[in-house]
């Protein structure tokens, strides 16, 4: 019986990158036995993957979700061809790629909606390809957020090791970061993810906050905004603690393990430190979401795609997230 068990959509990613080759691997992997698995794409795209891939898996094929019966087992293929047998080639963006990857998404996004689906899972997009294909969003996050009517604060979250990271402003110009360092703002990162770490298993969270100036001292921020965010996240019951300096904040927090997570004032201020210690193990997750949505940080891929050089770890990785977050959600509604 596969009725139990929660729901995962799987998206193929860009069919021009190492998403689908990276599909094709995970769905060999033991623990996708311990969830219910919709594959949205088309068909022709797997194929490809698999033949990257050197896989082969025993799926069954239907053309609308509500064909899927789980008593007859826990891997379905929901096929959105619509008879196009499109040939995307490899290493390239194009509009065809960024619409592909969005009529899987714009599904996968309805049918969570519908409660149908608990978690999303996707190989890595291309935005350049979804900017062609008619993606008119910053970004993946705002179009989820939008097609989800998430009217609350949401953000990135970016994980290597468990350990995940947050960020107070995101894809801004560096002259105007400060002006964003405020204490309301400052909180509401610091508050998701401690709750989005408590959904992945983490019973009381660590949160370490970011300094925005040198030494945490080189400036009035931290004192007039960074430190009271700080103090009102305590008061609320979050096991928080700073303003940590940026330049030894990864040390202090990942690499010593002193914290679970850390929350940035800055872009930079974080990736910087995520990279370098963990740049081929890194998941990103959709936070603020009423639904988990998880993927592999690193992009595309193009210089390696079509060469089964793909790493599968990051894409594990984040569909493990996926899993435990969307398992511990139903178990607390329940």
């Amino acid at each position: 019986m596969s009725q139990n068990k929660i729901n995962i959509a799987v998206l193929l990613g860009d069919p021009s990158g190492i998403g689908p080759e990276l599909v094709s691997k995970l769905l060999s992997e033991e623990i996708t036995n311990q969830a219910n698995i919709v594959i949205i794409g088309e068909k022709n795209i797997l194929e490809n993957g698999n033949k990257i891939s050197g896989n082969s898996h025993n799926l069954k094929f239907v053309e609308d979700f509500n064909e899927i019966n789980f008593d007859d087992g826990n891997k379905f293929f929901l096929d959105i061809s619509k008879g196009k047998n499109h040939d995307y080639k490899l290493s390239e963006c194009s509009k065809e790629s960024g619409e592909s990857v969005l009529s899987a998404l714009n599904l996968a996004l309805e049918l969570a909606k519908e409660n149908k689906i608990h978690a999303i899972n996707f190989g890595p997009f291309n935005k350049t390809s979804l900017k062609l294909g008619g993606n008119k969003y910053s970004d993946e996050l705002h179009l989820m957020a939008e097609k989800l009517d998430v009217k609350n604060f949401f953000c990135e979250f970016n994980v290597i090791d468990n350990f995940w990271t947050a960020r107070v402003t995101s894809h801004i110009p560096i002259k105007e970061v400060p002006e964003h360092v405020k204490k309301e703002k400052i909180i509401k990162p610091i508050k998701l993810i401690n709750e989005a770490m408590k959904l992945n298993g983490i019973e009381n969270p660590r949160v370490a906050v970011q300094a925005l100036n040198p030494h945490a001292e080189f400036g009035t921020e931290e004192k007039d905004e960074i430190i009271p965010a700080i103090e009102e996240a305590k008061e609320l019951g979050i096991n928080a603690d700073g303003p940590l300096p940026c330049d030894t904040s990864f040390i202090t927090a990942y690499k010593n393990k002193n914290h679970d997570c850390i929350v940035g004032m800055y872009h930079d201020a974080l990736q910087a430190g995520l990279k370098a210690f963990g740049f081929d193990r890194g998941v990103t997750v959709q936070g603020g979401l009423p639904v988990p949505i998880t993927t592999p940080a690193h992009g595309t891929a193009f210089d390696i795609a079509g060469k089964n050089k793909a790493n599968l770890e990051p894409t594990l990785n984040s569909f493990k997230i996926a899993l435990t977050m969307a398992e511990n959600k139903l178990n607390d509604q329940n």
